[in-house]
């Protein structure tokens, strides 16, 4: 019932309280984020709680797939804002393993307008067709192929306008590939990052490789 999301929430706004008492008047005082976390929508998959954050310690975008279409407004904006506003020192693209969106994109099946959106996760796939048909385990297969597409968000992300201008003006702003597990709970760096913490930009061609 959505009465008890309400009590929950008491619940917690108590505990917070309890066990710090400055901790919302600190909340509302600042968001000072080091972090922009570019996430799946899948709910079981909370930047805040996987990462061990609180609360104002990082920006969060989601989409199915974690997708970085150059052309989605609500992803620029927050990635500007992020950049230019907030002065994140570090961007997150996340996946993770077991992804219903990366599912969807090569099961055959029409699923209706999200067919549209997932199409860089296939786009991903046809440019890496020879790697995946030589895994005959198709949970691997999936698995090798969301590892794919996060490093060929990176690549995306990493030449948009937004982030080349931060870069030319000397803003210290890194870009990296992470994938989650599920089974684990473990995040997973992929190497694939760039930007001040890895002393490799996009136009050396070392942001992603997929």
């Amino acid at each position: 019932m959505l009465s008890d999301l309400f009590d929950h929430n008491v619940q917690w706004a108590e505990a917070k309280r309890q066990e710090d008492p400055e901790f919302f008047n600190r909340l509302a005082a600042l968001q000072s984020p080091e972090y922009l976390w570019i996430g799946c929508s899948d709910s079981r998959v909370p930047a805040n709680v996987i990462t061990g954050l609180q609360p104002g310690e990082v920006f969060v975008h989601r989409n199915v797939a974690n997708l970085v279409h150059r052309g989605d407004l609500n992803l620029l904006s927050v990635l500007e804002f992020a950049v230019e506003t907030l002065e994140v020192r570090h961007i997150i693209v996340c996946g993770h393993y077991g992804c219903g969106g990366i599912r969807a994109a090569m099961d055959g099946h029409r699923h209706g307008i999200i067919d549209h959106w997932l199409q860089p996760v296939r786009d991903v796939a046809d440019r890496n067709a020879g790697r995946l048909a030589e895994i005959g385990d198709p949970e691997k297969q999936q698995d090798l192929l969301c590892e794919l597409t996060i490093k060929a968000q990176v690549e995306s992300l990493s030449r948009t306008p937004i982030l080349r201008s931060a870069w030319k003006r000397g803003k210290f702003l890194s870009v990296h590939g992470w994938v989650y597990g599920l089974k684990d709970g473990l995040l997973r760096d992929l190497d694939c990052g760039c930007g001040e913490a890895h002393s490799a930009f996009p136009e050396a061609g070392d942001c992603g490789n997929a």
